[in-house]
């Protein structure tokens, strides 16, 4: 129990962290419309699925944004490192977050349905 909190906790300082950094350290233009939406840790702290979304629709900047956060891992791995405080940065692994897309289809499919009536 304690562990899972401790989990949680360093989940929610990296997302507050990988946000700052990509906003104010990476000067990527791919990844300037790219925020955080969760992060998902091992329970050994090794892993990070830092999962994000991309204010674009385009797929070519939803494939750029892929691209350029995998090219700054190092950097953003680097700044972790000066502003947490821990014995280990965790790995990083980016993946698009589908959620909010999906509950944009599920919102419209709603509407349609009211629409019909």
């Amino acid at each position: 129990m304690a562990n899972s909190f401790r989990v949680d906790r360093v989940g929610m300082e990296i997302k507050r962290e990988v946000n700052d950094i990509l906003q104010k350290k990476v000067r990527d233009p791919r990844v300037k419309a790219v925020t955080i939406t969760d992060v998902q840790m091992l329970g050994d702290l090794s892993l990070a699925k830092v999962y994000y979304t991309v204010m674009s629709d385009l797929a070519s900047d939803q494939q750029k944004a892929q691209k350029g956060l995998e090219k700054a891992t190092g950097t953003i791995k680097r700044e972790l490192g000066h502003n947490l405080t821990m014995y280990k940065i965790p790995d990083l692994r980016f993946i698009k977050d589908e959620s909010i897309a999906y509950g944009n289809k599920i919102d419209q499919m709603l509407r349609d349905l009211e629409n019909k009536k």
